[in-house]
Protein backbone atom coordinates (compact mmCIF):
# COMPACT_ATOMS: atom_id res chain seq x y z
CA UNK A 1 0.00 0.00 0.00
CA UNK A 2 2.73 2.36 0.87
CA UNK A 3 4.69 1.71 -2.43
CA UNK A 4 1.20 2.59 -4.31
CA UNK A 5 1.41 5.54 -2.74
CA UNK A 6 4.91 6.40 -3.34
CA UNK A 7 4.56 5.43 -7.03
CA UNK A 8 1.04 7.78 -7.45
CA UNK A 9 3.20 10.59 -5.92
CA UNK A 10 6.07 10.46 -8.19
CA UNK A 11 4.11 10.32 -11.25
CA UNK A 12 1.95 13.46 -9.99
CA UNK A 13 5.42 15.17 -8.78
CA UNK A 14 6.65 14.28 -12.63
CA UNK A 15 3.47 15.67 -14.41
CA UNK A 16 3.17 18.74 -12.89
CA UNK A 17 7.14 19.36 -13.63
CA UNK A 18 6.42 18.35 -17.48
CA UNK A 19 3.56 20.99 -17.46
CA UNK A 20 4.24 24.08 -19.27
CA UNK A 21 4.43 27.21 -17.06
CA UNK A 22 2.98 30.55 -17.90
CA UNK A 23 4.77 32.56 -19.60
CA UNK A 24 6.30 35.51 -17.91
CA UNK A 25 8.82 38.14 -19.00
CA UNK A 26 12.60 37.49 -18.74
CA UNK A 27 15.32 39.73 -17.70
CA UNK A 28 18.81 39.72 -19.54
CA UNK A 29 21.52 41.64 -18.94
CA UNK A 30 21.88 45.35 -20.03
CA UNK A 31 18.03 46.15 -19.27
CA UNK A 32 16.98 43.58 -22.20
CA UNK A 33 13.38 42.36 -21.31
CA UNK A 34 11.62 39.50 -23.52
CA UNK A 35 8.08 39.37 -23.05
CA UNK A 36 6.83 35.69 -24.13
CA UNK A 37 3.23 37.16 -24.23
CA UNK A 38 4.04 40.28 -26.19
CA UNK A 39 6.12 38.51 -28.73
CA UNK A 40 3.21 36.23 -29.57
CA UNK A 41 0.47 39.58 -30.06
CA UNK A 42 3.38 41.35 -32.21
CA UNK A 43 3.86 37.91 -34.61
CA UNK A 44 0.36 37.40 -34.59
CA UNK A 45 -0.21 41.02 -35.77
CA UNK A 46 2.59 40.65 -38.47
CA UNK A 47 0.69 37.67 -39.92
CA UNK A 48 -2.63 39.48 -40.35
CA UNK A 49 -0.71 42.19 -41.47
CA UNK A 50 0.61 40.14 -44.27
CA UNK A 51 -2.34 38.02 -44.94
CA UNK A 52 -4.38 41.33 -45.43
CA UNK A 53 -1.05 42.28 -48.03
CA UNK A 54 -1.58 38.77 -49.83
CA UNK A 55 -4.97 39.87 -50.13
CA UNK A 56 -4.82 43.38 -51.85
CA UNK A 57 -1.82 41.86 -54.00
CA UNK A 58 -4.35 39.24 -55.11
CA UNK A 59 -6.88 41.61 -55.74
CA UNK A 60 -4.78 43.81 -57.45
CA UNK A 61 -3.69 40.73 -60.00
CA UNK A 62 -7.23 40.14 -60.39
CA UNK A 63 -8.18 43.69 -61.68
CA UNK A 64 -5.40 43.55 -63.90
CA UNK A 65 -6.36 40.05 -65.32
CA UNK A 66 -9.90 42.05 -65.90
CA UNK A 67 -8.27 44.64 -67.28
CA UNK A 68 -5.90 42.47 -70.04
CA UNK A 69 -9.62 41.38 -70.80
CA UNK A 70 -11.02 44.38 -71.29
CA UNK A 71 -7.86 45.23 -73.54
CA UNK A 72 -8.48 42.07 -75.63
CA UNK A 73 -12.08 42.52 -75.89
CA UNK A 74 -11.34 45.94 -77.64
CA UNK A 75 -9.16 44.60 -80.11
CA UNK A 76 -9.93 45.08 -83.44
CA UNK A 77 -9.11 42.54 -86.03
CA UNK A 78 -5.48 43.13 -87.60
CA UNK A 79 -7.03 42.44 -91.74
CA UNK A 80 -10.39 43.20 -93.18
CA UNK A 81 -11.94 42.24 -96.07
CA UNK A 82 -14.26 44.77 -96.89
CA UNK A 83 -12.20 46.42 -98.98
CA UNK A 84 -12.17 43.11 -101.45
CA UNK A 85 -15.29 42.89 -101.15
CA UNK A 86 -16.52 46.15 -102.07
CA UNK A 87 -14.20 46.16 -105.33
CA UNK A 88 -15.63 42.91 -106.30
CA UNK A 89 -19.33 44.30 -106.32
CA UNK A 90 -17.42 48.13 -108.03
CA UNK A 91 -16.85 45.62 -111.05
CA UNK A 92 -19.67 44.08 -111.28
CA UNK A 93 -21.60 47.93 -111.18
CA UNK A 94 -19.55 49.05 -113.53
CA UNK A 95 -20.40 46.47 -115.98
CA UNK A 96 -23.96 46.54 -115.30
CA UNK A 97 -23.46 50.48 -116.40
CA UNK A 98 -21.84 49.39 -119.24
CA UNK A 99 -25.14 48.26 -121.05
CA UNK A 100 -25.85 49.30 -124.59
CA UNK A 101 -28.81 50.14 -125.98
CA UNK A 102 -31.53 49.72 -122.95
CA UNK A 103 -29.73 51.16 -119.92
CA UNK A 104 -30.31 50.39 -116.19
CA UNK A 105 -32.03 53.41 -115.86
CA UNK A 106 -35.96 53.93 -115.96
CA UNK A 107 -36.05 57.34 -117.86
CA UNK A 108 -33.14 56.34 -120.44
CA UNK A 109 -35.32 52.90 -120.53
CA UNK A 110 -38.42 54.53 -121.21
CA UNK A 111 -37.21 57.15 -124.14
CA UNK A 112 -35.01 54.13 -125.87
CA UNK A 113 -37.52 51.45 -125.74
CA UNK A 114 -40.16 54.15 -127.38
CA UNK A 115 -37.95 54.73 -130.32
CA UNK A 116 -36.83 51.36 -130.87
CA UNK A 117 -39.84 49.27 -129.99
CA UNK A 118 -43.17 51.04 -131.51
CA UNK A 119 -45.96 49.75 -130.59
CA UNK A 120 -47.28 49.88 -134.82
CA UNK A 121 -45.34 50.90 -138.04
CA UNK A 122 -48.24 52.78 -139.91
CA UNK A 123 -48.73 51.55 -143.82
CA UNK A 124 -46.39 52.86 -146.43
CA UNK A 125 -43.47 53.14 -143.89
CA UNK A 126 -40.39 52.88 -145.91
CA UNK A 127 -38.15 49.71 -146.08
CA UNK A 128 -35.17 51.77 -145.06
CA UNK A 129 -36.91 53.01 -141.69
CA UNK A 130 -37.85 49.40 -141.18
CA UNK A 131 -34.56 47.47 -141.84
CA UNK A 132 -32.91 50.42 -139.26
CA UNK A 133 -35.43 49.70 -136.57
CA UNK A 134 -35.12 46.19 -136.81
CA UNK A 135 -31.13 46.21 -137.03
CA UNK A 136 -31.36 48.48 -134.01
CA UNK A 137 -33.53 46.25 -132.12
CA UNK A 138 -30.81 43.22 -132.86
CA UNK A 139 -27.85 44.97 -131.75
CA UNK A 140 -29.59 45.95 -128.60
CA UNK A 141 -29.87 42.13 -127.78
CA UNK A 142 -27.05 40.79 -128.90
CA UNK A 143 -25.51 43.91 -126.62
CA UNK A 144 -27.96 42.58 -124.03
CA UNK A 145 -26.61 39.14 -124.21
CA UNK A 146 -23.12 39.68 -124.24
CA UNK A 147 -23.24 41.64 -120.98
CA UNK A 148 -25.10 39.08 -119.45
CA UNK A 149 -21.80 36.71 -120.26
CA UNK A 150 -19.59 39.60 -118.94
CA UNK A 151 -21.54 39.46 -115.19
CA UNK A 152 -21.38 35.61 -115.39
CA UNK A 153 -18.13 35.69 -115.91
CA UNK A 154 -17.22 38.11 -113.16
CA UNK A 155 -19.14 36.40 -110.89
CA UNK A 156 -17.46 33.40 -111.75
CA UNK A 157 -14.19 34.79 -110.92
CA UNK A 158 -15.82 36.88 -107.80
CA UNK A 159 -17.03 33.04 -106.65
CA UNK A 160 -13.54 31.48 -106.91
CA UNK A 161 -11.92 34.35 -105.14
CA UNK A 162 -15.00 34.11 -102.46
CA UNK A 163 -13.59 30.60 -101.57
CA UNK A 164 -10.23 32.23 -99.92
CA UNK A 165 -11.83 35.08 -98.31
CA UNK A 166 -14.22 32.33 -96.62
CA UNK A 167 -11.53 30.28 -95.60
CA UNK A 168 -9.35 33.74 -93.96
CA UNK A 169 -12.25 35.12 -92.24
CA UNK A 170 -13.20 31.60 -90.55
CA UNK A 171 -9.84 31.02 -89.49
CA UNK A 172 -9.79 34.79 -88.20
CA UNK A 173 -13.11 34.24 -86.11
CA UNK A 174 -11.37 31.02 -84.89
CA UNK A 175 -8.88 32.75 -83.34
CA UNK A 176 -10.59 35.84 -82.34
CA UNK A 177 -8.91 36.87 -78.46
CA UNK A 178 -11.73 38.88 -77.63
CA UNK A 179 -15.87 39.81 -78.28
CA UNK A 180 -14.74 43.07 -80.75
CA UNK A 181 -12.89 40.53 -83.00
CA UNK A 182 -15.62 38.06 -82.79
CA UNK A 183 -17.72 41.02 -83.71
CA UNK A 184 -15.64 42.04 -86.49
CA UNK A 185 -15.54 38.76 -87.81
CA UNK A 186 -18.90 37.78 -87.83
CA UNK A 187 -19.85 41.24 -89.75
CA UNK A 188 -17.45 39.95 -92.37
CA UNK A 189 -18.60 37.07 -92.74
CA UNK A 190 -22.20 38.84 -93.16
CA UNK A 191 -20.66 40.98 -95.30
CA UNK A 192 -19.77 38.43 -97.90
CA UNK A 193 -23.56 36.90 -97.63
CA UNK A 194 -24.91 40.06 -98.27
CA UNK A 195 -22.14 40.48 -101.86
CA UNK A 196 -22.82 37.19 -102.83
CA UNK A 197 -26.65 37.68 -103.05
CA UNK A 198 -26.06 41.41 -104.46
CA UNK A 199 -24.31 39.04 -107.33
CA UNK A 200 -27.07 37.15 -107.61
CA UNK A 201 -29.60 39.86 -108.12
CA UNK A 202 -27.15 41.66 -110.74
CA UNK A 203 -26.49 38.26 -112.74
CA UNK A 204 -30.55 37.60 -112.48
CA UNK A 205 -31.17 41.30 -113.92
CA UNK A 206 -29.18 41.05 -116.27
CA UNK A 207 -30.51 37.95 -117.63
CA UNK A 208 -34.28 38.97 -117.31
CA UNK A 209 -32.99 42.05 -119.47
CA UNK A 210 -31.27 40.03 -122.39
CA UNK A 211 -34.31 37.63 -122.14
CA UNK A 212 -37.09 40.91 -122.05
CA UNK A 213 -35.11 42.36 -124.75
CA UNK A 214 -35.27 38.91 -127.26
CA UNK A 215 -38.76 38.40 -126.44
CA UNK A 216 -39.40 42.39 -127.07
CA UNK A 217 -37.59 42.05 -130.65
CA UNK A 218 -39.34 38.98 -131.67
CA UNK A 219 -42.60 41.14 -130.85
CA UNK A 220 -41.67 44.00 -132.98
CA UNK A 221 -40.50 41.55 -135.42
CA UNK A 222 -44.67 40.69 -135.64
CA UNK A 223 -45.59 44.28 -135.89
CA UNK A 224 -43.57 45.26 -138.43
CA UNK A 225 -44.32 42.12 -140.48
CA UNK A 226 -48.07 43.41 -140.41
CA UNK A 227 -47.16 46.71 -141.96
CA UNK A 228 -45.13 44.99 -144.23
CA UNK A 229 -48.27 43.24 -145.54
CA UNK A 230 -50.45 46.22 -145.35
CA UNK A 231 -48.32 48.08 -147.04
CA UNK A 232 -47.93 45.41 -149.92
CA UNK A 233 -52.12 44.93 -149.79
CA UNK A 234 -52.43 48.82 -150.37
CA UNK A 235 -55.88 50.41 -149.98
CA UNK A 236 -57.33 47.37 -152.63
CA UNK A 237 -57.49 49.55 -155.07
CA UNK A 238 -54.70 49.08 -156.97
CA UNK A 239 -56.56 47.30 -159.66
CA UNK A 240 -59.23 48.51 -161.65
CA UNK A 241 -61.40 46.43 -164.00
CA UNK A 242 -61.89 47.61 -167.29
Amino acid sequence: MKRALRTLLLVTTIGLAAAPAPAMAQFFGGGIVFDPSNYSQNLLTAARALQQINNQIQSLQNEAMMLQNMGKNLTSLSTSQLGTMVSALTQISTLMNQGQGIAFNVNATNTAFAQAYPQSYPPGTSTTTLAADALKRWQNTMAAFQQTLQVQAQVAQNVQADSATLTSLTNTSQAAVGNLQVNQATNQLLALSIKQQLQIQNLMAAQYRAASLDQARNAESEAQAQSQFSTFLGNSSAYTPQ
